[in-house]
């Protein structure tokens, strides 16, 4: 990647939509150049697909909970069943496969603390993997950025 191509990571990162003689003006190349330079971009893998942000307090869903899992075994065969489950649940905004005390780390998106519950007690605590959990609920968002710095 030269200078260009890290500019145009950086601006696609704050405006997805942009056009390319819009992104051109921003990175003094021509809108064709910017075409290809995204497509080539695009085809090494360094940026995926094009998506909208939504606003979860607009759409209902305004409780943000980090929740740390330990799970029962180390086996291949529960971690997979359990990463399948994970993937599968529309409220498990992300998760992550920790070091130290706990095995997975998750960011549930939710409306509020009884639909928290509900997912907590019902499903969550329910699947066969599941050891123990720990919830955290977010009082604030201070930083939230999709954008990687490159």
């Amino acid at each position: 990647m030269d200078d260009i191509d890290r500019q145009i990571v950086r601006i696609m990162q704050e405006d997805g939509g942009i056009s390319s003689a819009a992104l051109g003006e921003r990175v003094g190349a021509s809108a064709a150049s910017c075409w290809r330079r995204i497509r080539n971009l695009e085809n090494d893998g360094v940026l995926g697909p094009v998506v909208r942000l939504v606003n979860r307090d607009a759409v209902g869903k305004g409780l943000d909970v980090v929740c740390q899992v330990r799970i029962k075994s180390h086996e291949r065969g529960a971690r997979e069943d359990f990463e399948a489950w994970v993937m599968a649940r529309e409220e498990i905004m992300e998760c992550l496969s920790m070091s130290g005390e706990w095995d997975y780390q998750l960011r549930v998106v939710v409306a509020d603390v009884g639909a928290y519950e509900a997912f907590l007690m019902r499903k969550l605590l329910n699947h066969a993997a599941v050891a123990s959990t720990a919830s955290h609920f977010a009082l604030k968002r201070i930083k939230y950025t999709t954008a990687v710095p490159v």
